[in-house]
């Protein structure tokens, strides 16, 4: 595809393509450029209804997809994986032209990583036992299955619009249930394409419906009576206001919500630029820095403090600095004009608190169009600093002092927040044993990135449940007993 204007008129539900409520539109606009890409059908309630409906019918009726073998429906997903393929050079390609995340990745995560998860639950699918027989200490015998929780609502963010999208979609199909897709106002284009691959792959009519619409439409979708589970990634706030409704009506729900995770740099860590940079910037900076798990506190011992912060700084102010579709960036726009606002609003305040920028700040020179800001490194920045406990979701990292290993544990776990975190030392063994004290959902030594076999979620601010591995295939589960 090239960069031309990419137009959708109708939603796709129910297996079909379908004409929208009303006039209303989505105009995602590129934040490298300022340019409006296109335009689809932006979802009202009449629109989720419908949706919802569909995924309704396909779930209850009689030798629907709930009622299908699993390995029947991992033939499905199989081929649904494949026609994704087909199309993940233009996946990735309206990725970046939507959220500017960098070309180079957004072809091995928002078009590679989401087949490996799908077809990772297919398998699941085939092997996962639904169903065993105990014996009855009160007599007889007692069958416990593990049956679909029924239609699936799945709200997804612009900042990885396809990777968390089959993060939901996936274990979801293996499970039986049905679901229905609000795709974020900020990315769009690309859930389009996938509902183009469900249809060409033969995946049944209704059991994957796209209504990408704003915050009312989201909040419909969670509250309809026709939704049995909510999965939700997002900022905390939100996630709360979505616990609160599904807390009220008893519906499941799972969330991925926000985090300031803690990168914690033991004294024995190698510090050279040619052994841990790459590394280390895939775990603090990835996307621009819009990444919930990002290790953007790091946390360094006192007497190699200075050493630190001068690794931090130069690899924060070496990376290309660029259009999202240039081969060569490393670091893209912000995906919205206020988004950039809010983190120049965190650069100032840190300031305010006595923070020493020792790179960047501000917005690159040269670059007068697109929603950029400098990679950003704070230093002498103390725990309590706005910096060090917000989550502020842009290039902007702290470094942060420790005294012992006690006391860098304490620092990491002085957060509201528990989604990610990384040690990074010489010694693997002593490394795990230090991740093992932080308080967090995932946490890697010397590196960091989910895998689809290990379940990824949070604690505290940081969310609900878990997505991936064989535990985000039970959340789209329920048990029932048959006394026999």
């Amino acid at each position: 595809m090239g960069r031309q204007e990419c137009r959708y008129e109708h939603f796709y539900i129910g297996g079909e393509w379908v004409g929208a409520s009303t006039g209303h539109v989505i105009t995602p606009v590129n934040p490298s450029t300022e340019v409006a890409l296109g335009s689809v059908p932006k979802a009202l309630e009449a629109d989720v209804d419908a949706a919802v409906d569909a995924a309704r019918r396909a779930f209850d009726e009689r030798g629907g997809w709930s009622g299908w073998e699993p390995g029947r429906r991992a033939e499905v997903m199989e081929r649904f994986a494949t026609e994704i393929e087909a199309r993940a050079g233009r996946i990735a390609e309206l990725v970046s032209l939507q959220n500017g995340m960098p070309i180079s990745m957004s072809r091995q995560l928002e078009a590679g990583y989401p087949t490996e998860v799908l077809r990772y639950y297919a398998g699941l699918a085939r092997t996962t036992d639904f169903s065993e027989v105990r014996g009855g200490l009160l007599g007889g015998s007692i069958e416990v299955r593990h049956v679909p929780v029924g239609v699936a609502a799945a709200i997804v963010p612009w900042n990885y619009p396809q990777v968390l999208s089959m993060f939901k979609i996936a274990p979801a199909m293996a499970a039986g249930c049905t679901v229905v897709l609000k795709p974020s106002p900020e990315a769009v284009f690309d859930s389009f394409l996938v509902a183009e691959a469900a249809e060409a792959a033969g995946v049944p009519a209704g059991v994957l419906n796209v209504v990408p619409g704003g915050r009312e439409a989201g909040a419909h979708l969670v509250a309809h009576p026709g939704v049995d589970k909510v999965a939700f990634t997002g900022s905390t706030p939100a996630g709360r206001v979505v616990a609160e409704t599904c807390g009220r009506l008893l519906r499941p729900v799972t969330l991925e919500l926000g985090g300031k995770s803690a990168g914690i740099i033991l004294d024995d860590a190698e510090l050279d630029p040619a052994t841990i940079g790459e590394d280390l910037i895939r775990a603090t900076l990835t996307n621009n820095g819009q990444t919930c798990f990002l290790s953007t506190r790091i946390l360094a011992p006192r007497s190699r403090y200075a050493e630190v912060v001068d690794l931090v700084t130069e690899l924060a102010r070496t990376l290309p600095v660029g259009d999202a579709m240039d081969e060569n960036t490393l670091i893209g726009p912000l995906t919205t004009a206020h988004q950039r606002e809010r983190v120049e609003g965190h650069i100032a305040k840190g300031r305010s608190e006595g923070g020493r920028i020792t790179t960047g700040g501000g917005r690159p020179v040269g670059l007068d169009k697109g929603w950029f800001i400098e990679p950003t490194v704070f230093a002498d920045v103390g725990s309590g600093f706005g910096v060090a406990q917000e989550e502020i979701f842009g290039p902007v990292l702290c470094v942060l002092p420790y005294d012992d290993v006690d006391d860098a544990v304490r620092i990491a776990n002085d957060s509201d927040y528990g989604l990610g975190g990384t040690v990074w030392t010489s010694d693997p063994e002593r490394g795990a044993a230090v991740a093992r004290r932080v308080r967090t959902g995932t946490i890697g030594v010397n590196r960091y990135l989910p895998d689809p076999v290990a379940p990824f979620g949070g604690v505290k601010a940081s969310g609900l449940g878990t997505e991936l591995g064989p535990e985000g295939l039970e959340s789209y589960l329920q048990i029932q007993s048959v006394y026999c």
